[in-house]
């Protein structure tokens, strides 16, 4: 796995929200896992775009940062549940107003992203 070599700038708000929810499918993981899909096959049906790879990477991470926790039932095979933790739960309407921001701004976002790719 990627390890950083210079630490990160951590001297504001924005600065923080970053390092913690850099990575394209983190927000979406979740409000997906809030929304109660919780098991990783369920996650991947929601976001087929996303490896498993990638998805295993960015659950772990966001467990890390203490947002998601993971729960392991002794079964064979093994059965593995993710939940948002008090603290990820605060991020759900943060998360709700940046959903809400693009909804309304739709148009004018997919004109700019597109652009990007008609050069």
């Amino acid at each position: 796995m990627y390890e950083r070599k210079i630490l990160p700038n951590l001297n504001c708000g924005l600065d923080l929200i970053g390092e913690v929810l850099y990575g394209k499918w983190k927000i979406r993981l979740l409000w997906f896992i809030n929304e109660g899909f919780q098991r990783p096959s369920e996650l991947q049906r929601k976001i087929p775009d996303a490896t498993r790879r990638v998805l295993n990477i960015q659950l772990k991470e966001l467990e890390e940062h203490g947002l998601v926790r993971k729960k392991i039932y002794p079964v064979v095979p093994p059965k593995v549940e993710y939940g948002l933790t008090h603290f990820g739960k605060t991020l759900i309407p943060v998360i709700s107003v940046l959903g809400q921001w693009g909804d309304e701004n739709e148009e004018k976002l997919r004109d700019i992203i597109m652009k990007r790719f008609e050069k």
